[in-house]
């Protein structure tokens, strides 16, 4: 009886964490939460245009524009969400989304639509003259008998600055010119984090646009930042409804957030972040590591989890290879260093770096064999391969004149850098250590 007892609190307490981490990652992977009262207010905008397209026919344009990752795929997504819990709307809607990345000419874009309106059946073998005749063909199917009865369309277009570039920017011009037309309700929403966007049409596309544009600006400030991280793992009531055992795990999962978000060290990484971006992806991306290493025996996120998060992403990718590399390899990047500092930055080439190298290994000898010339040689080709340093110019097309033990090359290794390595670097010999630090300035 009692190991029964002990397997059903084992299994409410599994079950228990597992909603937890259901709840969290449904905000970092899914991104549901919004923090940020601009994102709604646009999100408001947006859904008006489109009850209006819907409910009375209108036909509308309009540009979303904001840095990357400030949140204009968000209010998009949020818009359509809601909309999409209203059942004429929902019933009745056509979206339409395409990508300058995936849709590069307007001929893919026309298929892609086609595609996305089940339309392919009636197109069929067709011939059209032109652009602007298939896409009328396409929207004309869609009636239901008269203009009244014609289904309203969203068009969505992300990274609208890369549909401008198209040869005469045709879809832009036709999508824009059936808006002005009226005779099929639609409504074109472009997304670009480019401010000169409008400069970038052609003046009879301008002409067309609506000139409607919703700008997305982040406003926050530190402490709105590092509220919004609190606001992220914050578990809500609705969770505490479930059994007893989830509303005292509420309260003190909600109360060793509170403690954290006030942690020296935690605001500090915080600020870091913040500094680098304040857009809410940043903060999604800190939190993954802490939030997937949640389990039975570690059911708490803590400080040192955050910071242990931090240091992965600050980590510098070149000092994580500098930490791989062999001891020939790192007093190869110390020779080169030194060179670099002793020439101003001038390039070397292999047979100055073998020089600096033998003259450290004849005073040392004890530590490091003595490598044949060879054999340093394919060490230097694989620090090449790593792209820890390169050919400078275009020596490499020059390859065949100039031979490799003297190709003029560039190390692509930074003081901080070298200096983080060596104090890293496993077993680093005390002598190599000291010969690092002799050419580091």
């Amino acid at each position: 009886s009692f190991s029964r007892k002990k397997r059903h609190h084992i299994v409410i307490a599994s079950n228990l964490i597992s909603d937890v981490q259901s709840v969290l990652r449904s905000r970092l992977f899914e991104e549901t939460s919004n923090c940020r009262s601009d994102i709604a207010k646009a999100e408001h905008t947006l859904t008006d245009l489109v009850k209006r397209t819907v409910e009375f026919g209108e036909s509308n344009s309009l540009l979303i524009i904001g840095a990357k990752g400030s949140g204009k795929t968000t209010v998009v997504r949020e818009a359509i969400t809601k909309l999409q819990k209203n059942e004429k709307i929902s019933k009745s809607l056509l979206v339409v989304r395409l990508n300058g990345y995936v849709q590069t000419d307007d001929r893919i874009a026309l298929d892609e639509i086609t595609r996305q309106l089940h339309l392919e059946n009636t197109v069929g073998d067709k011939v059209f003259g032109s652009f602007s005749e298939t896409l009328a063909f396409l929207l004309e199917a869609l009636r239901q008998g008269s203009s009244d009865s014609s289904q309203p369309i969203l068009f969505i277009l992300e990274e609208f600055d890369l549909f401008a570039q198209h040869k005469n920017q045709t879809l832009l011009y036709n999508l824009f010119d059936l808006t002005m037309a009226g005779l099929t309700p639609m409504l074109v929403v472009g997304l670009t984090c480019r401010l000169d966007v409008m400069e970038l049409l052609e003046k009879r596309v301008k002409s067309r646009f609506s000139h409607r544009q919703l700008y997305i600006c982040n406003q926050w400030g530190t402490e709105d930042y590092i509220e919004a991280f609190s606001v992220l793992l914050h578990l809500d009531e609705s969770f505490g409804k479930k059994s007893s055992k989830h509303k005292s795990f509420l309260k003190t999962w909600n109360a060793s957030v509170k403690e954290m978000s006030e942690n020296v060290s935690v605001r500090d990484i915080l600020k870091r972040q913040f500094d680098i971006s304040k857009e809410l992806p940043s903060l999604y991306h800190l939190l993954v590591q802490p939030v997937t290493q949640i389990s039975m025996t570690h059911q708490f996120i803590t400080a040192a989890d955050i910071a242990d998060s931090a240091r992965n992403i600050f980590a510098d990718s070149k000092s994580n290879i500098l930490h791989g590399v062999s001891v020939l390899e790192l007093c190869l990047i110390i020779s080169m260093n030194h060179l670099t500092n002793i020439y101003s930055g001038e390039p070397f080439n292999f047979q100055m770096v073998y020089n600096e190298f033998l003259k450290f290994s004849q005073k040392k000898s004890h530590i490091l064999q003595r490598y044949k010339k060879p054999v340093v040689l394919k060490a230097f080709e694989h620090l090449t391969e790593l792209e820890l340093l390169k050919s400078k110019d275009n020596c490499v097309t020059a390859g065949s004149k100039i031979l490799k033990e003297y190709r003029p090359m560039i190390l692509l290794v930074e003081q901080q850098q070298l200096r983080d390595a060596i104090y890293k670097y496993p077993g680093c010999p005390t002598d190599v250590q000291q010969w690092a630090e002799s050419s580091i300035v």
